[in-house]
């Protein structure tokens, strides 16, 4: 699907432009949701490791937070629109829904490592895509984000060996 652009002045081409927010925006809704259902996990973790693990997935969260708006910049830096509302996320998002049934901290770490896989994973495909599109600036954006997620996803796994 081909979005519409504000008409301003940039040196990267309409059409690709478009290219580049509808990823963008792909990205976004992704980044919001693994935000938030990190939060989820800060929220409802229990169990004899709870504070340590309370305060590692707020710190994940906290972490993926300033991508948020990272990303959305980026989309009206292109002359497009930023869908971050937290409705247009969850309808957008890649990412499997955060289990509710998650309670102790075992549970809570496997689905946050599995959500920070499975966003890995489509941020390497971005890179990839922002590359062939020509945009040195949001394959930078990409990888600078897959450097924090690789490390927090270090940061989570670890926990579970």
């Amino acid at each position: 699907m081909t979005e519409a652009l504000r008409p301003i002045p940039h040196p990267i081409p309409e059409a690709r432009r478009a290219d580049l927010v509808a990823l963008l925006n792909e990205r976004l809704a992704a980044t919001a949701d693994l935000q938030m259902q990190v939060k989820q996990a800060h929220w409802n973790v229990t169990g004899i490791h709870f504070q340590t693990l309370h305060e590692l997935f707020d710190a994940v969260a906290d972490a993926v937070h300033p991508y948020v708006d990272e990303i959305a910049e980026r989309v009206t830096a292109l002359g497009g629109v930023a869908k971050g509302t937290v409705r247009m996320a969850a309808a957008a998002s890649s990412l499997p829904e955060y289990p509710l049934d998650a309670v102790g901290g075992e549970a809570h770490l496997t689905a946050v490592r599995d959500r920070l896989a499975t966003y890995a994973a489509d941020n390497l495909r971005a890179i990839d895509a922002a590359d062939d599109l020509d945009d040195d600036a949001t394959q930078d954006l990409f990888t600078e984000i897959q450097r924090e997620i690789d490390k927090l996803q270090y940061f989570v796994a670890s926990h579970l060996l």
